[in-house]
């Protein structure tokens, strides 16, 4: 598939126009430079071609700081794995002295450069300041507005022309989606550059480093997996920024088209309350789930050290005891192999179903061992039980009388299910419905 990266220095609008480009609010958009700092992907089509569109963080050519500095870098091996590039420059601000020195990397690079003259937002005449940008030397340059949307149809026509037509389109084959979060500082950004094989997402000790939901495709033993590295969920009386909030929400989506969810924690840290309110984000959206204790490499360990911290792990998790638990280390690849046949495992029994007369079968020889509830003389009857739909596994099951189906009863039947099934990783869901009920 063809790959078009979009570069320019901080604040040109390449958010804006990424998401302009693909149709989807994707990439985080705010007047504050620097909001984009890993490289974001997408697919926008075009003449009846896909191709991938790269979002990267603004180039600072001159700059020191640690941050912009990994930025650049961000940006440089988008240029390197782009078939062509945009070029995004602000009409607003004319040509700058970071824009010669941006030209003059892309000129060495040898790609198609396309270049986009970004917020030229009024229409009719082209604004005398449009022409200074032929100084570039980078050819005829394409006036744009990515608010409005005006000019984008001629700069895809533009991109069109570097596109190959030889270059197969992406398969069919079903990827497995697999969010990765967590508190911040987990190493969520370290397990995703681990398991890409290069410096997919930028990594510091600074907190809230990664902020928007980053996708990397990887293939393995010809599965393939989507990684979505995430922002770090904070409690909300930390959240001050805005940018922020809008990663939180960013995040939620994340875990809302995910698959499976890696619940990362770190292992210098324990358990902590806002490590159950993420795993409460995956349980309540019915996701499967696995808990990952990383760093584990830095903890100091005796012969008995990890049945502890299991142990541990299973008190402070007992609200979804069917999540396994992984060991393993981001930065030195330990158990990172297992991790991606227990990413399969739990989303095959996310997907399971199960025949209705094998779970009237479990049914049966659960309500003849324990006797279903009764109050007043009146007994719970279960009729019988099916299976709705996947994702999570969800049953209903029909009954005389909906008020007398406890909780306590439920997680029995549930129990039962699992011991006989499996569904392991994954949440279970029950629907009551009393015989005769119109809403079955």
């Amino acid at each position: 598939m063809n790959v078009v990266a979009i570069v320019g220095r901080p604040n040109v609008g390449k958010s804006t126009l990424f998401n302009k480009l693909i149709g989807k609010r994707v990439s985080i958009v705010d007047d504050t430079p620097g909001v984009t700092r890993d490289r974001i992907y997408g697919y926008c089509e075009w003449r009846s071609t896909t191709f991938m569109l790269i979002d990267t963080g603004g180039i600072e050519p001159a700059s020191d700081d640690l941050i912009l500095s990994k930025m650049r870098a961000q940006a440089e091996l988008a240029m390197s794995a782009a078939d062509s590039i945009i070029f995004v420059v602000d009409l607003k601000s004319g040509v700058t002295a970071a824009d010669s020195e941006i030209a003059g990397m892309l000129m060495k690079s040898g790609k198609p450069v396309v270049l986009c003259v970004n917020k030229c937002d009024t229409i009719g005449n082209i604004p005398m300041g449009f022409y200074e940008f032929y100084n570039l030397g980078l050819g005829d340059p394409v006036a744009v507005s990515s608010v409005h949307g005006h000019g984008t149809g001629e700069l895809l026509d533009e991109v069109f022309k570097y596109l190959s037509a030889d270059v197969e389109q992406a398969d069919d084959q079903e990827v497995i989606n697999v969010a990765v979060i967590g508190k911040p500082n987990a190493g969520k950004s370290s397990l995703i550059n681990r398991v890409s094989g290069e410096e997919r997402v930028i990594v510091s000790d600074v907190a809230g480093t990664t902020r928007d939901a980053i996708d990397t495709l990887v293939t393995i033993d010809g599965v393939k997996f989507n990684f979505i590295d995430t922002a770090g969920l904070r409690r909300k009386s930390k959240v001050d920024d805005q940018i922020e909030k809008y990663s939180i929400i960013r995040a939620q989506m994340a875990v809302e088209r995910a698959d499976v969810c890696v619940i990362m924690i770190d292992a210098t840290q324990g358990f902590t309350e806002q490590d159950s309110k993420v795993a409460g984000l995956a349980m309540e959206r019915g996701k499967a789930a696995i808990i990952a204790v990383n760093k584990w490499d830095a903890v100091e360990k005796s012969g008995a050290t990890m049945d502890k911290y299991r142990k541990r792990l299973l008190e402070d998790f007992s609200f979804m005891p069917y999540a396994p638990i992984i060991f393993i280390s981001a930065k030195t690849g330990q158990r990172i192999d297992r991790l991606y046949e227990l990413i399969k495992y739990v989303n095959v029994q996310n997907s399971m179903r199960i025949s209705t007369g094998m779970l009237n079968d479990v049914l049966a020889d659960a309500t003849a061992r324990v006797q279903p509830p009764s109050d007043k003389g009146k007994r719970l009857k279960i009729y019988y039980m099916t299976q709705a739909s996947t994702r999570p596994p969800t049953f209903v099951c029909f009954c005389n009388r909906a008020e007398l189906f406890h909780f306590s009863y439920q997680r029995y039947l549930e129990n039962q299910i699992r011991s006989t099934f499996g569904l392991e990783g994954t949440p279970v869901r029950f629907v009551i419905r009393e015989r005769g009920d119109k809403k079955a």
